[in-house]
């Protein structure tokens, strides 16, 4: 078996992490660009984050997306998870098949098909009970829901599958009832696989555009859409001034979670540690 050389190895892997970040770095670099033309540099410049702050369309777009992304993200976890122990410890049932496919058909399905379908879902529901009364909020974070369930119920039934069953068995026979060893075991040791389902909930949201674009309605236009029909006119500093300030938010809410994550593992393992060394 012939292994690959080291430098081989590392000028492959600078030029994956080049092609990944390289075109994040220059977007951030360009947000300083003092010219209105981003492909060309003239000089350092804050005056686009100025500009950006006077953008309210720009700035009330941005604000619906993070609701919606944050609402979306929160009840896809808690939805996701249910769906995902259900896949992984219930064993398969009359309808598991039936169940197993609704759970990953958005994953397969095109995104203008699922847009369609729940814009005439709405439109009928208005029709016969009178709500939603229009498109707004509530039908986005609805769609997207729809969107993130699937990813967060595959991460977390793949997560409970590795788990080790004797743990819940040893706690439900020291008496604890299945809902307690859900909250007290089950639930810390799958703790990474929600926050990783939280996550790509947050970012599928907030970049997307299909279904948004379907389900909103007057006064609900996200930030997706509000870039995208700016782009058909030409590329805008100002948009390179907010894409860098989300970009550094994701970045330290990303290693903010990281780090809590490592620090309840390690104080994880230190519990399970004295709790051996005691017996």
């Amino acid at each position: 078996m012939i292994k690959p050389s080291k430098p081989l190895s590392y000028t492959v892997l600078g030029l994956g992490y080049a092609f990944l970040y390289l075109p994040i770095v220059l977007l951030v670099i360009y947000s300083f660009n003092e010219s209105k033309l981003v492909t060309i540099w003239s000089g350092f410049s804050t005056k686009w984050y100025a500009a950006l702050l006077e953008d309210d369309e720009l700035l009330s777009s941005a604000w619906l997306s993070l609701k919606i992304a944050v609402l979306t993200a929160s009840s896809s976890v808690v939805i996701g998870t249910v769906a995902g122990y259900v896949l992984a410890r219930f064993g398969r049932f009359r309808l598991f098949p039936l169940f197993a496919g609704m759970i990953s058909a958005p994953l397969v399905m095109p995104e203008v098909i699922i847009g369609i379908s729940i814009l005439l879902l709405f439109v009928n529901l208005e029709n016969f009970v009178g709500w939603p009364q229009g498109r707004g909020l509530t039908t986005i974070w609805i769609g997207h829901t729809v969107l993130c369930v699937s990813y967060v119920a595959i991460i977390v039934q793949s997560r409970v599958r590795e788990l080790s069953l004797p743990l819940e068995e040893a706690a439900m026979g020291l008496g604890a009832t299945p809902f307690k060893t859900f909250f007290v075991i089950t639930l810390p040791l799958i703790a990474q696989a929600l926050v990783s389902g939280w996550l790509l909930s947050f970012t599928l949201s907030l970049d997307d555009l299909i279904t948004s674009a379907f389900l909103s309605g007057p006064g609900s236009t996200t930030l997706p859409m509000v870039i995208f029909s700016r782009v058909r006119l030409g590329l805008n500093p100002e948009m390179n001034a907010l894409a860098t300030v989300f970009i550094t938010l994701v970045t330290v809410g990303v290693v903010a979670a990281n780090q809590l994550m490592r620090a309840q593992e390690r104080r994880r393992a230190e519990e399970m540690r004295m709790a051996f060394a005691q017996d």
